[in-house]
C-alpha cells in the first residue's frame, strides 16, 4: 500500500481536541509507570517518562529511550511534577457482567460509531471499516495476542485510555476511536499510516519510516481501506439516487 493516503478532517477547528487526542497517545506510550506528570498552560496534563529542551523545544520523552517523544515550545508548559506508580483499578465485576451480557445490535453499534465519530472528526465508514477488519462486530473478540472487543485493545491500551472493560461496547469503540484519532493527529491524517500504527504500533512505523514490512500489518491497511473506499462509495452512490428521486421544488408563482 501507498503511504500518501489523506484523510482530510476539516470539522477539527479547536487546540483542546488536538491537545485531547495527543494526550491519549502521551499515555499509550508510556510504561507501566509514569516519572512525571506535564501540565499545559491550558490546565490540560499529560504523563512522560522524562523531558529534556532540544534545538529551543520542550522534548516529553514517552518511555525511557529517546526515539519516542513529542515537542511543544516551552511556553506552552507550565509545570514538571514527579508522580508515583498509579494504583491499578479493577472495574467491579457486577458492571462487567451486566454491561457484557446485552447484546449488541447492528443499529446499536452503529448509533456508537456515529457518536465517536462526531466527537473525533472521524469519518463514521472508516471506523466501522476497523471494527469490521478487527471484530467482525462481535463485541466479545478476542486474537490470539490478547485484544479484546470490537476495536481489539490490548489490555494495557484500554486502561491507559480509561477504558475498564474492553467487553463493554461503547467503552470500547470510546477508547478505540480516541487512540485512532491520535494515531491520525500523530501521523498528519495518513490514515495508512495510522492504521499501520493501530495495528503493529507506532514504533513499527517510526522505525521503517513508513508501513512496517509485515506481511499482516500490509494485508490489514489495504483490507480497511478497501472496505472504507467502498462504504464511502456506496453512500455515495445512496446520495446520488436520493437526489435523483427527490421531487423537485419550483419557487411559488406571484400573480
Amino acid at each position: 500500500m501507498s503511504g500518501g493516503f489523506k484523510l482530510g478532517r476539516s470539522l477539527r477547528t479547536t487546540v483542546f481536541v488536538a491537545i485531547a487526542a495527543v494526550a491519549a497517545l502521551l499515555i499509550l506510550g508510556v510504561q507501566a509507570h509514569a516519572a512525571e506528570r506535564v501540565t499545559l498552560r491550558n490546565g490540560f496534563e499529560l504523563r512522560c517518562d522524562h523531558h529534556a529542551l532540544v534545538n529551543g523545544h520542550m522534548r516529553l520523552y514517552l518511555s525511557a529511550g529517546e526515539d519516542n517523544y513529542i515537542e511543544f515550545a516551552p511556553e506552552e508548559i507550565a509545570a514538571f511534577e514527579q508522580v508515583p506508580d498509579p494504583p491499578v483499578v479493577a472495574a467491579p465485576a457486577t458492571a462487567q457482567n451486566s454491561n457484557r451480557s446485552a447484546k449488541l445490535t447492528p443499529v446499536d453499534l452503529r448509533e456508537m460509531l456515529v457518536r465517536a465519530g462526531t466527537e473525533h472528526n472521524l469519518d463514521v465508514d472508516l471506523l466501522a471499516s476497523v471494527v469490521k477488519a478487527e471484530s467482525g462486530g462481535n463485541a466479545r473478540a478476542v486474537s490470539h495476542a490478547g485484544a479484546q472487543g470490537l476495536m481489539q485493545l490490548m489490555p494495557e491500551t484500554a486502561a491507559g485510555l480509561g477504558v475498564q472493560d474492553s467487553f463493554q461496547p461503547e467503552q470500547n469503540v470510546r477508547g478505540g476511536s480516541t487512540y485512532l484519532d491520535a494515531l491520525l493527529t500523530r501521523y498528519h491524517d495518513n490514515v495508512a499510516l495510522a492504521l499501520a500504527a493501530y495495528n503493529a504500533g507506532p514504533e513499527a512505523v517510526d522505525k521503517y519510516h513508513g508501513i512496517p514490512p509485515y506481511s499482516e500489518t500490509r494485508a490489514y491497511v489495504a483490507r480497511v481501506i478497501h472496505e472504507f473506499n467502498r462504504r464511502v462509495l456506496a453512500r455515495e452512490a445512496e446520495a446520488r439516487r436520493a437526489s435523483a428521486t427527490a421531487p423537485a421544488v419550483h419557487p411559488a408563482s406571484s400573480h
